[in-house]
């Protein structure tokens, strides 16, 4: 089966995990900027980030028969610095109409603070004004009920914004409900240690049902597996879902939803 990964961090991973990817059915993935591992000291840093995330990381996809996309960002992590977030902000143009490149995020909150919601607001002012997509990063554990309440007030209080452009991430149990009812876009995140299990997520699309449901590894360098949406198509297949109700999750709820970009030119492979 086809499927496409909307949140994996491949710059941290090898090229045999591309290679791993194909070889499993993975024909996209959508990468978004996210926190290096160690806060960077200057613009330049990212400006050097987001050319490998626009130009090389392209390359080594394609080099698998993957089509590489990626989001742009100041993370939510280093948004506590404000001064650099603006620096990163206003250098943020220059890349949004480079191909490949879907909308700003991840973008949200880490701890709550006041500064990581002022640099938020302040990248969906940006979004707007540039027709963006977004993708929004829900805090880690213990912050994220409160996390997810604030990022949704603070969406709902931009009336510009179309809910059905705005994928909010890392859902989980107690947070699904409330993204998907104020009509956004929602993504459950596989982790081996935290976040979902494949076994979780199969239970809240058991639940909720397809709609508005993504699934992704959101594979980085800590504990995480670049595979693991192959592992909920056969969690799903294990419990009898039907074939065409597994390729709405992880195929065609994902083209849906980044077909609204601009930047997203997908060819569907020949079945």
């Amino acid at each position: 089966m086809y499927y496409i990964d909307p949140h994996i961090h491949m710059v941290s991973r090898t090229t045999d995990d591309y290679e791993t990817l194909a070889k499993m059915g993975c024909v996209a993935v959508s990468e978004p900027a996210f926190w290096a591992g160690y806060d960077r000291g200057s613009v330049a840093g990212f400006r050097d980030y987001f050319e490998q995330l626009t130009r090389f990381e392209s390359q080594r996809a394609a080099d698998y028969g993957i089509l590489h996309t990626t989001w742009l960002c100041i993370n939510a992590k280093e948004a506590e610095n404000v001064t650099l977030s603006r620096e990163v902000l206003a250098m943020l143009p220059e890349f949004l109409d480079r191909p490949g490149v879907l909308g700003i995020g991840e973008i949200g909150l880490n701890k709550n603070t006041r500064n990581e919601a002022i640099v938020f607001l302040e990248h969906l002012d940006l979004a707007m004004q540039t027709d963006e997509q977004l993708l929004i990063h829900t805090p880690h554990l213990e912050d994220k009920y409160q996390g997810t309440r604030m990022i949704l007030q603070m969406l709902s209080d931009d009336r510009r914004i179309h809910r059905d452009r705005v994928l909010v991430d890392h859902v989980e149990e107690h947070t699904v409900r409330p993204v998907l009812e104020q009509g956004f876009w929602a993504g459950i995140t596989l982790y081996p240690v935290s976040k979902c299990t494949p076994q979780r997520a199969v239970d809240i699309i058991e639940l909720y049902g397809p709609e508005r449901l993504l699934v992704n590894s959101a594979g980085d360098w800590g504990p995480s597996k670049p595979t693991a949406v192959p592992d909920f198509i056969l969690e799903m297949r294990r419990r009898g879902h039907a074939e065409q109700a597994i390729r709405r999750v992880v195929y065609e709820n994902p083209l849906e939803f980044f077909s609204q970009s601009r930047g997203f030119d997908f060819t569907p492979p020949v079945n």
